[in-house]
């Protein structure tokens, strides 16, 4: 990579990129490991995870021609952490069970945001603002996974149902407020209404330990298999799609669903 960011000898298109604009291709890279995982292809996964360390090198690299890290920092950086949130394996404390494991590793990384912010001078020792239990939640996370921990993160306060009984009632009364919104024909409501109504949604999923990610994307997968079966069967009986009734294309879509 400092061949490639070499100013005289390197590539021009590699020499050109900075943090925001290659930013995109680590959230590209990632998507694509957990595809080969999806696929269980392990060959696949191999070479994802190659580009996915990659996208760490290239930033590294960038941030060692301005002298603020290299990759060797990184390293030792993710080292430290997994020794310093790992005091059962590393240190002298005991943990009967994976409950008191999670709520240690919680309390470290709490520990860890209030010393950050400390160390950026956004807080003063002598009077430090109050911890918010959604502190360090990245607002760049897709948001159905954003959802998905920041309902965790309040969970871990006691701001929960007790229960998926409570949150099925809330998806119905969410629902009943978007139709309230669409037959206002306000836009603006029916955004917030339908985005309530998605929120609710993933804390279902969470409530079951499903992800949210993961299960809308396996169902984007299966839609889109689907599909294509339709668009095939059409085309073997020499159809247009855009001309076919709804019932004939609701037929074409039960035959792709025992295929």
């Amino acid at each position: 990579m400092r061949r490639l960011r070499d100013p005289k000898t390197g590539c021009a298109w590699d020499r050109e990129q900075n943090f925001k604009s290659i930013a995109p291709y680590a959230i590209e890279e990632a998507y694509e490991v957990v595809d080969a995982i999806e696929r269980e292809d392990l060959a696949d996964l191999k070479d994802e995870l190659g580009d996915l360390l990659l996208q760490v090198v290239f930033h590294s690299q960038m941030a060692s021609e301005l002298g603020e890290f290299d990759f060797n920092d990184v390293v030792s950086g993710i080292v430290n952490k997994m020794i310093r949130r790992h005091p059962h394996v590393f240190g002298n404390e005991n943990f009967s069970n994976t409950t008191d494991v999670k709520a240690s590793w919680e309390a470290i990384k709490a520990q860890e945001r209030a010393e950050k912010q400390l160390s950026q001078g956004l807080t003063s020792s002598e009077n430090p603002p109050p911890a918010s239990a959604l502190d360090g939640i990245a607002k760049s996370l897709p948001a159905l996974k954003r959802a998905d921990k920041i309902q965790k993160r309040a969970a871990r306060v006691g701001f929960d149902w007790p229960n998926a009984a409570p949150v099925f009632d809330k998806i119905k009364e969410e629902t009943d407020e978007v139709k309230e919104a669409v037959a206002r024909s306000n836009a603006v409501d029916i955004e917030e209404e339908l985005g309530d109504l998605l929120f609710s949604v993933v804390n279902l999923t969470r409530h079951y330990g499903v992800d949210a990610e993961m299960a809308l994307a396996k169902a984007n997968k299966k839609f889109s298999g689907r599909f294509m079966h339709v668009e095939q069967l059409a085309r073997d009986q020499n159809a247009d799609m855009n001309a076919l009734s709804l019932q004939e294309l609701d037929a074409l879509w039960d035959e792709a669903k025992k295929l």
